[in-house]
């Protein structure tokens, strides 16, 4: 099986969106986009607000036609808006964090789920374990199709690889083109057959936005800079996460693919700001 039959080609991610959430992710599935990023982390996300937008879309769109990815995000990335109690054991936050994200996206199950993030930015922690443990536990039951990690260092994701049971299926990074795009981590999951999901591909990368190469790149295929570094990220194993708020840009977004970079272009934009 292809490490990317059970994912989508490009997702809608729905970070610090706030109270335009919902008419938002309305207006992405409008334009094309059937997969969907959020988390159970009010303090970034509405979850709930994407749920009322899928509770009406699933009258028209059957719930399977979409990919719906959530996660669980550690007391220190939340505000006082809590999934669960803080008291409670982390095999107990997951399942409750978990629950509340099917509530809240109407849902029975979850296309992918991520640990938002490690306990410590080094190594990966005994409460790691038990957090993957329990992610592990609601894969085998068919809850989630698919459980993964999110803001990994190469390390901890080794460390994850190597004494995990189920092995993680995809990994979620901020993508810094100054990092080679994340080369190590990227590679590392090239080798294993994990999916690089790529976030802040245009925010974190003005320079590359930016760049006279890159807009004449995008001149000569009369497309937007976006587009261009969108396209390279397929063909360099990333799949991107675009949070646009613009109609025209989601409808640019989705058309990306049809260009075919050259080789040299790809390594141009691959290894000209690392």
């Amino acid at each position: 099986m292809s490490p990317t039959e059970n994912f989508p080609t490009f997702i809608y991610g729905t970070a610090w969106k706030e109270e335009r959430t919902s008419s938002l992710v309305s207006l992405a599935v409008k334009n094309g986009f059937r997969a969907i990023d959020t988390a159970n982390q009010k303090k970034h996300y509405r979850e709930d607000f994407v749920g009322e937008t899928l509770k009406e879309l699933y009258k028209e769109i059957p719930r399977e036609q979409f990919w719906l990815q959530s996660k669980y995000t550690y007391v220190r990335g939340q505000d006082h808006r809590l999934p669960y109690n803080p008291d409670d054991d982390y095999p107990r936050q997951v399942k409750d964090s978990f629950e509340s994200s099917l509530k809240n996206l109407h849902t029975d199950y979850l296309d992918s789920y991520l640990l938002h993030g490690p306990m410590s930015f080094e190594g990966f922690t005994t409460e790691d374990q038990q957090v993957w443990k329990t992610m592990e536990e609601l894969h085998k039951i068919g809850q989630t199709k698919i459980i993964g990690v999110s803001n990994m260092k190469l390390q901890q994701l080794k460390d994850l690889f190597t004494s995990a049971h189920i092995k993680p299926m995809t990994v979620q990074n901020r993508c810094y083109a100054e990092h080679g795009w994340d080369r190590g981590v990227r590679q590392f999951c090239l080798e294993n057959k994990i999916v690089y999901q790529g976030f802040s591909l245009l925010t974190a990368n003005r320079q590359v936005v930016a760049d006279p190469g890159v807009r004449k790149i995008a001149e000569k295929y009369s497309c937007m800079v976006a587009q261009v570094i969108f396209c390279f990220c397929k063909h360099v194993g990333i799949l991107p996460i675009t949070g646009t708020t613009d109609e025209k840009h989601m409808q640019e977004d989705l058309r990306s693919f049809e260009i075919e970079l050259t080789s040299t272009e790809i390594e141009f934009i691959e290894n000209s700001f690392y």
